[in-house]
């Protein structure tokens, strides 16, 4: 619940909006109210053909006899008071209370009958069906003022959950991208655009349904017991001893829809998943024959969020029939109480005093009209309050990733260092993953400015873990990573990659054009530079030549396909326009033709000069452009020297050669 009080604070910004929402939903609850409350000139008035005038003057006349009455029964037991003892004085007190209570009930009415009567008699028809048309008239114009705040309710309350909804998605977008890589391996990216997509859809709903009818119905309800209070308060506190019972039950309800809703928005998420595989890896599930199988799986998974589905609509179901049924209780209990008062022409209940003198049928009916006027904004409430839990369940869910702790964090007082730098400097690091073995063992490691180091070593031996450690997308546990005497935990993330280009084994290609994938990391370079990175990686040439629009065209929704070579080229043409100090290959040219190869390695070449290089490979025709090469065995720095060196004094160096198997 306090994360969903973090949603209220960034929906409390638009104050404006949220004033428009209550003032609206006030107007609208006073509308209902007084539409309710035109039964009684109705049935009082016009269906015993007479006018609010003549009735206006027929009741203050009455109550001014009344009044004497009263007096003159106020004198008598004063005087039989005074005389009386014992328990006849006390009956005869409390009788007399009675009696000054009912004078001041009849006399306020007189007053302010009276102080409208001179409105009245200017006013008001003279005849009955004059008097008709007057409150039909007033009846649709009241209606059609509440339409008319109705919509702008309706509009404010989308204004302010679509806003609320957009800056959510900003923050939780932010927080996504500055968490750590290994939380992308947890949550996963289907799971992150679950709660981005769907669960704060939810949280938008809930905005909704918390800003709208969570205000506007609670406003007509407390309008309509007001006016039941009114009539006879102590007759509506008889007929609503249910309402206890319906609050434990809609508390119990809640807390069942909340967990059922949080674990559909889980299914939800693996269907996300399943979506994700499939369509990202549908060369395989073609080549496999496996279409049946994901069919299968998709449908488990399908199934399972329809169930899920079905029981937050039995919980809902169970929600609106006991909202229902008490409410129509609360009806019939009055009906029988009120209806025994008026046939009887009582004032007792029980035993209990209901009023200070009988009700007449106009007060009751209207009685009963303002109990079935609260009674329609309670189902209505049922109806969404499933609606805000499901918006507070998705809350949590989105505050899991936002509040989700980061271990790389920016340094309180950052020290700032000229370009370039002068060595980089892996003393003796150490670091091992959350779940798994220790994959760097005191690595103590020297790369000065304008060499460039290519790292082998067998599969999980760290030679990633040693990239990510100096493009600090994580810390190392033991020992430190320096550019010249400064820890790179010392220093701005974004001033320390500012200084890197990163090119992967992996190609990342966006839907956008070829020349803004180009510039991609440089948003202030302009179209001369860019085709100047593109024919130093040699990717001019096939962009001019085998693309449909060259540096215009568009990857991904334009259809074009490029190959794994010239994919590789467009990301090396992204990281030279970088202009990047130090430049990180890894295994860039594991998944490409020897044609292309050649040519990056010529690009490779050119670029590293006055550059450091750092080239995580398992190749050895890309060890030739290196000016040492480091043996990583177990963690440790086994070995370093040239190609030639190693090959003739390394027998683990001269394996991994041999066997072609230095993988990353």
């Amino acid at each position: 619940m306090n994360n969903f009080g973090s949603v209220l604070k960034i929906a409390a910004q638009r104050r404006l909006a949220l004033v428009g929402i209550l003032l609206t939903s006030s107007l609208i609850a006073v509308l209902w109210g007084a539409n309710i409350g035109t039964l009684y000139p109705l049935v009082e008035v016009v269906f015993k053909g007479d006018s609010l005038p003549s009735y206006a003057s027929t009741r203050i006349q009455t109550s001014a006899a009344e009044l004497v009455e009263i007096d003159e029964q106020i004198k008598g037991l004063s005087a039989s008071s005074f005389e009386a003892e014992g328990q006849q004085k006390v009956a005869l007190q409390m009788e007399l209370q009675t009696l000054e209570i009912r004078r001041k009930v009849v006399g306020d009415s007189t007053y302010w009958l009276k102080k409208a009567k001179p409105w009245i008699d200017q006013y008001a028809p003279t005849d009955a069906y004059s008097t008709l048309l007057m409150i039909v008239v007033m009846l649709v114009g009241g209606t059609a003022v509440k339409l008319v705040a109705l919509m702008a309710n309706l509009l404010l309350v989308q204004y302010v959950a679509e806003k609320t909804a957009f800056d959510l998605r900003s923050i939780f977008f932010r927080k996504s991208l500055s968490l750590d890589l290994d939380s992308f391996g947890e949550n996963g990216s289907a799971e992150l655009t679950s709660r981005l997509t769907n669960d704060i859809s939810h949280v938008s709903g809930g905005i909704s349904v918390l800003l709208g009818r969570m205000v506007r119905e609670p406003l007509k309800m407390f309008v309509c017991v007001a006016g039941a209070m009114f009539i006879c308060w102590r007759l509506l506190l008889l007929v609503m001893i249910v309402t206890p019972i319906l609050a434990l039950v809609m508390i119990y309800l809640s807390r069942a829809i909340r967990r059922a809703s949080r674990r559909a928005m889980e299914e939800m998420s693996q269907l996300y998943g399943m979506l994700n595989d499939a369509f990202a890896g549908i060369r395989v599930v073609k080549a496999f024959n496996t279409q049946a199988y994901e069919r299968a799986k998709f449908r488990h998974g399908t199934h399972a969020f329809y169930l899920k589905s079905m029981k937050i609509a039995f919980y809902n179901m169970l929600a609106r029939s006991s909202s229902e049924m008490l409410g129509m209780a609360t009806v019939g209990m009055a009906i029988l109480a009120g209806g025994y008062l008026v046939v009887n022409q009582e004032t007792h209940l029980f035993g209990l005093r209901m009023s200070q003198q009988p009700l007449n049928v106009g007060e009751v009916l209207m009685f009963f009209g303002f109990l079935i006027g609260a009674s329609d904004p309670a189902r209505k409430l049922t109806d969404v309050w499933s609606g805000l839990q499901r918006g507070i369940a998705a809350t949590t869910r989105v505050y899991e990733i936002i509040n989700q702790p980061v271990k790389v964090k920016e340094p309180v007082n950052p020290i700032s260092m000229s370009r370039p730098h002068r060595q980089i400097s892996f003393r003796d690091v150490g670091y091992q993953y959350a779940s798994g073995p220790k994959v760097l063992q005191g690595i103590d490691l020297q790369i000065a400015f304008g060499e460039t180091v290519a790292v082998v070593g067998p599969n999980g031996c760290g030679k990633s873990t040693l990239v990510s450690l100096l493009c600090r997308f994580d810390d190392p546990q033991t020992g430190d990573v320096m550019l010249d005497d400064v820890s790179v935990k010392e220093m701005r993330t974004r001033d320390l990659r500012r200084r890197i280009a990163l090119v992967t084994q992996r190609t990342s290609l966006f839907e956008d054009t070829l020349e803004n994938n180009i510039r991609y990391g440089s948003p202030g370079a302009d179209s001369h530079a860019v085709v100047r990175a593109a024919k130093l990686a040699f990717a001019d040439d096939f962009i001019r030549n085998k693309t449909p629009h060259g540096y215009q065209t568009l990857l991904g929704t334009g259809g074009v396909r490029l190959s794994g070579g010239q994919m590789q080229r467009i990301t090396l043409a992204r990281a030279f326009l970088r202009n990047p100090d130090i430049l990180i290959l890894d295994e860039a040219t594991s998944q490409i033709d020897m044609e292309s190869e050649q040519l990056i390695h010529r690009a490779l070449k050119k670029f590293l000069v006055n550059r450091t290089g750092v080239m995580i490979t398992h190749r050895p025709s890309s060890l030739v452009i290196a000016d040492r090469i480091v043996v990583i065995e177990s963690g440790r720095v086994s070995d370093q020297g040239l190609h030639s060196e190693l090959k003739q004094r390394n027998q683990f160096y001269q394996s991994l050669c041999g066997d072609q198997r230095m993988t990353a």
